[in-house]
Formats: C-alpha cells, sequence, structure tokens
C-alpha cells in the first residue's frame, strides 16, 4: 500500500476511566488534484492519492466532456511538484481530442471541489443534469437482471475488499459487479462448468467482482471505477451493479447514469433527488442494503428471482 495513500501517526486513546496511551495509528490520505484541460484550469478535487488516471477518466465521463477512451489523448502528472520541489504528481494536465471541442460545449467548473462533494463544483444548476452518451437500458420485463439473494451478498463482497478503510476507517469504497449475460464465460454455479453466458439465468449465477477502488470521497471511488472501465473499454456498462459502502447521493445517480450502469445498490439510504433522477433516467436504486433487506426505490423490475431454466 502506498505510502500516500495512509499516512501513520500518533494518537493517544483515552478510556471512560481517564486511562490514556499513546500508539501508532494509521489515516486516509487526502492530497488536491489539479485538473487541466488543455492548458485551462478546470478543477481542484481532493482525493486518496492512486488511481488517479481513472479518477481523471471516470471525473470527465461524468461531466459528459468525453464519452470513450479516444477522447482522451495524454494525461502528463510530470509537472506536480511539491513545496521542496519534489514531484508529488498532483497535477494532471489533459490533452483532449480535438473532436471533443467540436461535439460539446466547454464545461466551466469552479477551482475547487470537497472530498464531500462531487457536484459543487459545477458552475449551474441546469450544467448539474448531463445527458447521457450511454443511456441506461430498460428493464426487460419477465426477466430480472439480479436475483434479491446475490443482490444481499454484495455489500459483504465489497467490504472483504476494503483494505484501506482496514487500515483507517476512514475510507468509502465503490465495486463494480457484472451479472452474466452479456455474451461473456461465466461459471454456471449449477452445473460447475463454464457455459456460454448468454445461456445462463440472470439471477442464479453470482455476479462478477470486476474492480474495487476507496477513496476519501464516495464520488472519487465511484469515478475511479468508472474511469477503469472506460479505460478498458467496456462501457456501456448496461449489465451491472454499482455497490457502494455509503449513501446513494444525487452525484452517484448521475456517475452511474452516465455510464449506463443500471442498478446502484448503497448500504445506506439515498436521497429524494437522487430517487428522482434515477426515475428519470430509468435506474434502479436500492438503498439500506445491508446484508438482510434492502430497499429497492425505482424500476424494481430489474430485482427478482431468475426463471427456472427450461
Amino acid at each position: 500500500m502506498s505510502a500516500r495513500v495512509t499516512v501513520r501517526t500518533r494518537v493517544h486513546r483515552f478510556d471512560a476511566t481517564g486511562e490514556v496511551s499513546a500508539r501508532a495509528d494509521r489515516l486516509a490520505g487526502e492530497e488536491p488534484l489539479e485538473i487541466r484541460l488543455d492548458g485551462e484550469e478546470f478543477t481542484v478535487a481532493m482525493r486518496t492519492p492512486g488511481h488517479d488516471v481513472e479518477l481523471v477518466h471516470g471525473l470527465l465521463l461524468a461531466e459528459a466532456i468525453i464519452t470513450r477512451r479516444a477522447d482522451v489523448r495524454e494525461i502528463d502528472f510530470a509537472s506536480g511538484l511539491g513545496p521542496d520541489g519534489s514531484r508529488n504528481y498532483n497535477v494532471a494536465r489533459v490533452r483532449l481530442d480535438p473532436g471533443v471541442h467540436e461535439r460539446r460545449p466547454p464545461t466551466r467548473r469552479q477551482v475547487y471541489t470537497s472530498s464531500a462533494c462531487g457536484i459543487c463544483g459545477t458552475a449551474s444548476i441546469e450544467a448539474v443534469e448531463k445527458q447521457s452518451a450511454h443511456p441506461v437500458e430498460p428493464p426487460a420485463p419477465g426477466r430480472p437482471l439480479i436475483d434479491p439473494a446475490a443482490l444481499l451478498r454484495l455489500p459483504e463482497r465489497l467490504g472483504a475488499e476494503q483494505s484501506v478503510f482496514d487500515a483507517t476507517g476512514g475510507v468509502h469504497a465503490a465495486a463494480l459487479f457484472r451479472v452474466p449475460g452479456d455474451g461473456r464465460p461465466a461459471e454456471d454455479p449449477a452445473a460447475g462448468r463454464t457455459t456460454a453466458a448468454g445461456t445462463c439465468p440472470a439471477g442464479p449465477a453470482e455476479p462478477e467482482l470486476l474492480v474495487v477502488r476507496e477513496d476519501v470521497g464516495r464520488h472519487n471511488a465511484v469515478d475511479k471505477v468508472i474511469g477503469w472501465a472506460l479505460a478498458a473499454d467496456l462501457l456501456p456498462l448496461h449489465r451491472t451493479i454499482l455497490q457502494v459502502s455509503g449513501r446513494a447521493s444525487f452525484e452517484l445517480v448521475q456517475k452511474a447514469a452516465m455510464a449506463g450502469i443500471p442498478v446502484l445498490s448503497a448500504v445506506s439510504a439515498p436521497s429524494a433527488l437522487a430517487v428522482d433522477l434515477a426515475r428519470d433516467t430509468g435506474l434502479t436504486v436500492v438503498g439500506f442494503n445491508r446484508g438482510r433487506t434492502f430497499n429497492a426505490y425505482s424500476c424494481t423490475e430489474r430485482i427478482g428471482p431468475a426463471a427456472p431454466p427450461r
């Protein structure tokens, strides 16, 4: 684990009796990342260092600036220097494909975005709701995407991969799962053999964990996950589920919709605006998914037992 992802510190632990003990501890790293687009200031995002190329790709997709990997010609971190002159990689100079500016108007951002807010640097209310180049596919009637039991297992599967949280207790996490049925090989748990995924029922097969990312900002973790998928040319993410460790906020629904992700599952509550946006975009929002029960707030047709094989 990188020294910048977690930082060692010294703490004094108190109990109710007043007893004090000193001990070493680890904190989650948080540093600014300045992003410049073709020489112009775009934003400064507070994030946990690591997977920064993915973060930049995911953020630019969420802002409707890019729609594919080829839209980014180059990301250069060489100009990021610390106070002592050492390289800290905290400046990302992005060179976009010239066609990007022809397709879309420039997006204006304030200079600073905190780790707590993914859209607070957006310059206008109208710019908050973006038009996705990868629209969410509508639910297939009578063909649920995910079995409720499999969906309930996703938070535990995410938690098992949260190494930075285990060390610090101070980061959010996001995971992307792929549901069999998109033409890729998948394990058929009933038969114990590999089959063509398109012939497997959608529900009983366990979703495949594709990627997990952690960050002090929950929106950063999601940007890194989606940026990973964009860099791997996997968009649109039509048969996937995004599991997050916190609440389902408006900006997370928006980011999922921009990537074509049909299901966002959270361990905590969604906001009213998040549910409104999910209904508008046809996205399924699940909240309070904590291993035993969950609440579904929109497009519930994607959840249900799969039909038995014929």
